[in-house]
């Protein structure tokens, strides 16, 4: 019986690389473990190419080969290919460059294959079965600005397509829920509330504010200050009465978090900070007993290689910090979970925090040395979002601004210009407001995602939501105009895919064709790089592609003697968009 894997096409250029393996072997037999180097490309060459023969040259060079240059070398490499349905032709070009060109009837077979048994045929297949992804991550008790809006949207996508890829994946909201202002904030509760436990989030209020007028009175009261330094010992202790308001606080936090949470369509699974607490002491203790952790200044630290400041595990007061917590974690991840790939998704400032986490990780022989094996750690960094007068996006009053406000607002301005267009008299409530969400919402994810996240982006809700250009708007109204297309033809398309035939006789054809088959190398990029916006690049891409295609008289799709092949082609355009929306976390429309 087939196996999922038999099932999974893979992407074409690992299909290529299995191919040009079994070339380099009889080409170079005593040239063990190359690396096939298969990359596409744009030139009119061909689809794909090999670029191994020049370094394979120069190590082959001077042993007595019987080539005689880098040309020589991809001559062999492309003789020595197994013949394939794949590929049409083979040609060498410049310093041995082997360019391949695809067979359009094996790729027309290939597309069909993927309509009768679904997208998922062409997920990627990487080389873990577990991972960890570390995103959101609010601190309770405090407002979710825009920063940890794009670690959720950015951390919700690479899960997205880790699961796609078949990898099980522990999506973990590591929430700021232990700490020293944990006492200011129980006793705040204390006081206003002396039957504590009747604290609604109607009775708090807002959160923040309540946070800030406790951070004012323990700044301004001596007595107060000191019976909220007791508080976090008698929190830490375990007591009673101190844990079960430290959880009151946390639940009223939590249900913020969970309507930012709810409208984005995200789910996570919480084990805040304070769930590793009990293993910090026995991970410093380990690491202790490998001669890694030393006394600096009355602190407990790790000297990392190549950076002047220590990692602090224990402070000089005997307390625990960010790093003890993380390496608490890390080690829990590992061992526990089990995680073959731990990703960390925070702003750009961590990063070397996190680097020298995973270095003192590399030092107690928690991880390999080699980035390339597995297990391993990886931080994902991301800019700022910049308000369009270039700072830091906040409100008029420098708050910061709430997210779910930020939201609600998209979704109000896209709803508007659905009645400004006259759908008010033509569509249900329910069809306005859903389509409102997934436009608004929609193009506030897409928004981030398209960047590289390691750039600032100036947040703009007028550029989001514009429906021209690279906007989820444009992209969604995109797709809606191609499921128009099949329901004007009138067509059964399950029909059409079990008993049509896709031919892809015109170059506008082909070229569609072939991006809708590059689908499963760009998801692999995008994962292997932690890259989001290699995915939106390649939808955008499609779009156009789409558009050259359909805009082509000599494509015509409706009334044509081709239409079947044409509706094909339309259809497996829409699957593919709507798995890229559905990676990037945005919910298609189906009419505008």
């Amino acid at each position: 019986m087939a196996t999922e894997e038999d099932e999974r096409m893979g992407s074409l250029k690992a299909q290529l690389a299995k191919l040009f393996e079994v070339s380099l072997k009889v080409t170079v037999p005593n040239e063990p473990d190359v690396e096939p180097l298969v990359a596409a490309c744009t030139g009119k060459f061909g689809d794909y190419q090999c670029n191994n023969a020049m370094g394979l040259w120069s190590k082959i060079k001077g042993k007595g080969t019987q080539f005689r240059g880098p040309p020589a070398v991809g001559e062999a490499i492309k003789n020595n290919l197994p013949a394939s349905e794949m590929i049409e032709s083979c040609s060498v070009a410049g310093p041995g460059f082997v360019n391949v060109l695809l067979s359009k009837n094996w790729m027309a077979k290939s597309i069909q294959k993927m309509l009768i048994g679904g997208i998922d045929t062409w997920a990627p297949m990487p080389p873990v079965k577990k991972a960890v992804v570390d995103f959101s991550s609010p601190n309770i008790a405090k407002e979710m600005h825009v920063g940890h809006l794009r670690s959720t949207i950015i951390g919700d996508t690479l899960a997205r397509m880790l699961e796609f890829s078949k990898v099980e994946v522990l999506r973990r909201n590591h929430v700021g829920d232990w700490g020293t202002q944990f006492g200011m904030l129980i006793e705040f509760l204390f006081e206003k509330f002396p039957n504590f436990e009747d604290a609604t989030e109607t009775a708090i209020g807002d959160l923040q504010a309540f946070y800030k007028a406790s951070k004012q009175r323990f700044d301004a009261d001596p007595a107060f200050k000191e019976r909220a330094q007791q508080a976090v010992v008698r929190l830490q202790g375990g007591e009673d009465k101190y844990c079960r308001a430290w959880a009151q606080i946390c639940e009223i936090s939590r249900m913020e978090f969970h309507k930012v949470y709810n409208r984005l369509g995200v789910h996570l699974e919480e084990k805040g900070e304070s769930f590793y607490n009990p293993y910090i002491p026995g991970v410093i203790e380990a690491l202790t007993k490998q001669g890694l952790v030393e006394e600096s200044q009355g602190a407990r630290v790790i000297f990392i290689e190549g950076i002047n400041i220590p990692l602090i595990v224990v402070k000089s007061d005997g307390g625990f910090n960010y790093a003890s917590t993380d390496l608490a974690a890390l080690w829990y991840r590992l061992n526990e979970e089990k995680a073959e790939w731990i990703i960390y998704v925070t702003d750009v400032g961590q990063q070397q925090h996190f680097d020298m986490v995973f270095k003192a990780a590399k030092r107690a022989g928690w991880l390999p040395h080699s980035d390339n094996s597995y297990p391993k750690a990886s931080h994902v960094g991301f800019g700022l979002v910049l308000g369009e007068d270039g700072k830091r996006f906040r409100t008029r009053n420098t708050e910061v601004v709430r997210l779910v406000d930020l939201l609600d607002e998209a979704k109000s301005r896209s709803k508007a210009v659905l009645i400004e267009r006259g759908k008010g008299d033509e569509w249900t409530e329910e069809e306005i407001e859903s389509t409102a969400e997934a436009v608004g919402y929609g193009a506030v994810k897409y928004a981030d995602l398209k960047n590289n996240r390691l750039t600032n982006y100036t947040f703009n809700f007028d550029q989001m939501l514009n429906d021209k250009g690279n906007t989820a708007v444009y992209l969604l109204y995109a797709h809606a105009r191609i499921c128009s297309i099949i329901r004007r033809s009138g067509k059964d398309v399950e029909e059409l895919k079990s008993k049509g035939t896709v031919v892809l006789g015109y170059k506008d054809e082909r070229d569609l064709g072939l991006h809708l088959l590059q689908f499963a190398e760009v998801v692999e990029e995008a994962c292997t790089n932690l890259l989001p916006n290699v995915l939106c690049d390649y939808l955008y891409n499609l779009s156009e592609i789409f558009s050259k295609f359909y805009s082509n008289p000599e494509c015509k799709v409706i009334g044509s003697d081709m239409e079947t092949s044409r509706l094909l082609l339309c259809e497996a355009t829409a699957v593919v968009m709507r798995k890229c929306f559905n990676l990037l976390g945005i919910t298609p429309i189906y009419k505008i």
